[in-house]
């Protein structure tokens, strides 16, 4: 891995951090607890009721390193449960070239703006958010917020151990003509530079950046995960877990209604003006 990825005041987490990722288990059980719950609240409400209104931004949810659109189903599920339109990457499993993903969700965006008329909120979990904070600077015409969870931007080399070995396993298989694979440039060439770059770079001053973290992160060191252009908002989760546990998924709620109220109020001057 280039050591560019791993810049000096940052480390991988050490091997004991994986025991914290054991808390994911009491976490989906909060999610359980409280999707019952809603479904009560829900069968208590008269129809009419039931059905929230649509929010003006869709959101785009992206799966972290590993992991596909269905890791981040029950996001989707909650987040579609309190009105907002909600979109997957199309990722089946994140274990390819940065770069190349980057440009799937790029034509992704594309998509969903010429279908809604609007710019695209997204939410990445992980490599996903690296990806798409890339995104964002990349193409600011599509994108009009960013959520982050435990995306190691600040280090992508901040990792733990497990994950170097499955970086490891994906270039061997590249080497090999298994195609679909992170190569060795993914890593440690110009395409793992390249896509670092555009991760620090300044995003426009009209999209919205929240980067959620946890201390209890135990896959990536989290403050490489507090990028400071963005509003840091720390949680406790586990770092699988934040896809998962109902508070994270609260915050999350929370920063993409802070950017839709700012969107309308945005065109309420405009048409004033």
């Amino acid at each position: 891995m280039g050591a560019f990825l791993l810049p000096e005041g940052f480390a991988p987490p050490p091997l004991v951090a994986l025991v914290r990722e054991g808390s994911i288990v009491g976490e989906a059980g909060r999610y359980a607890l409280r999707s019952r719950a809603d479904r009560r609240a829900r069968r208590a409400t008269p129809y009419v009721g039931r059905v929230p209104a649509r929010l003006a931004d869709p959101v785009l949810l992206v799966p972290g390193f590993l992991a596909g659109d269905t890791s981040l189903s029950f996001m989707g599920r909650a987040l579609r449960a309190q009105g907002f339109r909600t979109y997957r990457s199309t990722i089946r499993a994140n274990i390819g070239c940065t770069l190349s993903a980057a440009d799937q969700l790029e034509a992704r965006l594309e998509s969903i703006a010429a279908r809604r008329g609007t710019r695209v909120q997204v939410v990445g979990h992980s490599l996903g958010g690296m990806l798409a904070r890339g995104v964002a600077v990349r193409r600011p015409d599509l994108v009009s917020g960013i959520i982050t969870m435990g995306s190691p931007m600040m280090a992508p080399g901040a990792h733990h151990g497990v994950l170097t070995r499955s970086v490891d396993v994906l270039i061997r298989l590249s080497r090999a003509g298994v195609p679909g694979m992170m190569s060795e440039d993914c890593v440690a060439g110009d395409c793992a530079r390249q896509s670092f770059e555009e991760s620090r770079l300044p995003l426009a001053d009209d999209i919205g950046f929240t980067a959620i973290y946890s201390q209890r992160d135990g896959i990536v060191d989290w403050r490489a995960c507090v990028d400071p252009l963005a509003e840091a908002v720390e949680v406790t989760a586990s770092h699988v877990g934040m896809a998962v546990d109902p508070r994270v998924i609260d915050h999350v709620t929370a920063a993409l209604r802070r950017r839709t109220l700012g969107s309308a109020v945005e065109v309420d001057r405009g048409v004033s003006a």
